[in-house]
């Protein structure tokens, strides 16, 4: 595609790359083999027009002049690439597209694929779906990622472990707690898995190997919630405190939490809550705490000191903040809050039948999902609510039959775990839709909600309660009342998937060559079944086929022989 910035009437061939005006024609020609554009005809009835430069010679005759074609298209078409455009009109129209037309820009040429590799339009699509990666420890370079790899490699990977929730997978049995397991948190980018429970302690697992790594002291008191991420550890409990660990430079694992022979100041608790100490959650700077005592508190990371205070009329059972506004659950219903000015934004009445015990929330828009005793689970889009209206659920399933204790979400998976002992696995791709807007990219798509579809795949066998469930990279974690903590591991899926297309294709193969070997034998007047091939290839001397038949009426006129024999023996006895 070649593009034309040409004066309407008028052409300079001495101002080549002159700036556009308000009377400039810009046409997208597309060239012929020779060299000529095929709308060079069209610029005749514009010739009237009046320019600052030189006039464009009217073509009266296109057919004269063949000779000097090539040059005479040359000159005037005054072709120009995308990428000879300035930088920064190149990353507005690049900002424009989205993952899969930036992939197919990158395919037209090398400096393409440069421009849209380093393209920080990556980093938005990354963050609107997954939000900010962890950070390591020590400093990090301004616009760069973690680990030093581009935004663009980073997507691409997250986007691909996505898919493989579909495919095959083996499960992984953690033991090691000696009553239920009340609460999971999978730290994916270290690799790391949190548990805790009725036994009052917290263990730290190693996600590939499944090896306990390190495990706390018993802490006296049922361990109900866990949030961390590469700098911060918190759990929390029924002893109303939070206990918080700091990452240890240095070590491996990111944090010590058996507490010997360390630094004690990595070590510290949190106090201000009444009431046990049900959820937590993390972002960059603040640390999210909801209690029995009807509170939710934000906590502030740099100083470790409360910042804000949120009253309940009900226990807080679940909370998940985005951006500034946090949700949470108490009782039947669920609230959000916004921190900066500590106003509720909005409030979803009776938005279960019963206790609403979890919700979750996506990094694309205000969406959240809660899951309540009811067994189900409820889509609600807060970004257009008013207070004059109540909110309806945007969706809803039910896959379970007993209270849905846990949500987690993933884009674009949302997972949930019951008391009937099923794990729901949730595909979101259809329900969200991408919009043109800067601001809001993602909204819920407009659908019929009997025409909902089922989860993607249902997870069963357990056999007893499940309280807490988590999802991240390529694995499934969840906790329940047996004591054990469950993987789900669906980092071969993938590759099993290719290996099972490439023999699917292999067998295909086959088929095709021996239809074809089918086809030329009924083609020389031969008969093709298997019978004959099979003769053909294992041929001994003489014609088997008349051999078969002789031996075959040899045997069945001797065994008439034996047969008349013994009959005439037993009338003479």
């Amino acid at each position: 595609m070649a593009f034309d910035c040409n004066k309407a009437g008028d052409y300079s061939p001495e101002y080549p790359s002159s700036i556009c005006t308000e009377d400039t024609l810009i046409q997208a020609n597309i060239l012929t083999k020779c060299g000529k554009a095929k709308n060079l005809i069209s610029l005749n009835r514009l010739n009237n027009q009046k320019s600052s430069y030189e006039s464009l010679p009217r073509l009266t005759e296109p057919k004269e002049n063949e000779e000097a074609g090539t040059d005479t298209t040359a000159s005037m078409c005054g072709t120009r690439c995308f990428t000879d455009l300035p930088a920064a009109l190149v990353c507005e129209v690049l900002a424009c597209l989205d993952p899969k037309g930036l992939g197919i820009v990158s395919c037209v040429s090398t400096v393409l694929q440069t421009l849209v590799a380093d393209h920080q339009g990556w980093k938005k699509f990354y963050c609107e779906r997954w939000g900010l990666p962890n950070a390591p420890i020590g400093p990090l370079v301004p616009g760069g990622t973690p680990d030093g790899r581009s935004w663009k490699t980073l997507f691409v990977d997250r986007e691909f472990q996505s898919k493989s929730f579909m495919g095959r997978f083996s499960v992984d049995v953690l033991r090691g707690h000696s009553e239920d397991v009340r609460t999971v948190f999978l730290l994916a980018s270290a690799n790391l898995i949190f548990t805790g429970g009725h036994d009052s302690v917290v263990r730290m697992w190693d996600m590939e190997e499944g090896l306990l790594i390190d495990e706390s002291r018993p802490f006296g008191c049922t361990i109900r919630a866990i949030a961390a991420d590469s700098r911060l550890l918190v759990t929390g409990g029924s002893n109303a405190y939070i206990q918080c660990w700091r990452a240890v430079e240095g070590n491996s694992h990111l944090f010590h939490i058996s507490g010997y022979g360390t630094n004690r100041d990595s070590e510290f608790r949190l106090w201000g809550h009444e009431g046990p100490v049900t959820c937590l959650a993390l972002d960059p700077t603040r640390i999210y705490s909801g209690s029995w005592d009807m509170t939710v508190r934000v906590w502030d990371r740099a100083q470790m000191k409360c910042v804000q205070k949120f009253m309940h009329a009900d226990w807080v059972l679940a909370l998940a903040p985005h951006g500034n506004t946090i949700a949470s659950t108490a009782g039947r219903d669920t609230y959000v809050w916004d921190i900066e000015s500590g106003n509720l934004t909005s409030v979803i009445s009776n938005a279960h039948v019963g206790n609403a015990y979890s919700v979750a929330r996506t990094h694309l828009t205000n969406v959240l999902f809660t899951g309540g005793e009811d067994g189900a689970i409820r889509l609600f889009d807060i970004s257009e609510a008013s207070d004059d209206e109540d909110i309806k659920p945007a969706a809803t399933w039910v896959p379970h039959t007993g209270p849905v204790h846990s949500l987690a979400f993933e884009y674009p998976w949302l997972v949930s775990a019951s008391s009937d002992g099923r794990i729901a696995l949730i595909d979101l791709r259809k329900l969200l839709t991408p919009l043109n807007s800067s601001k809001r990219r993602f909204r819920v798509k407009n659908f019929d909600i009997s025409a909902i579809e089922p989860p993607q795949r249902m997870f069963h066998g357990f056999g007893c309660d499940l309280f807490s469930v988590d999802i991240g990279a390529d694995r499934i974690v969840c906790g329940g009342e047996d004591g054990t903590v469950k993987i789900w591991n669906f980092s071969e899926a993938l590759e099993i998937e290719k290996k099972a297309q490439a023999l699917r294709s292999l067998r295909q193969e086959n088929r095709m060559r021996r239809r074809k070997s089918q086809l030329e034998m009924n083609a020389n007047g031969r008969r093709a079944d298997q019978c004959s091939i099979a003769m053909k290839r294992n041929q001994l001397k003489g014609d088997k086929s008349v051999t078969w038949q002789n031996k075959r009426a040899i045997d069945k006129e001797h065994g008439q022989k034996k047969f008349c024999t013994l009959h005439l023996c037993l009338f003479m006895f």
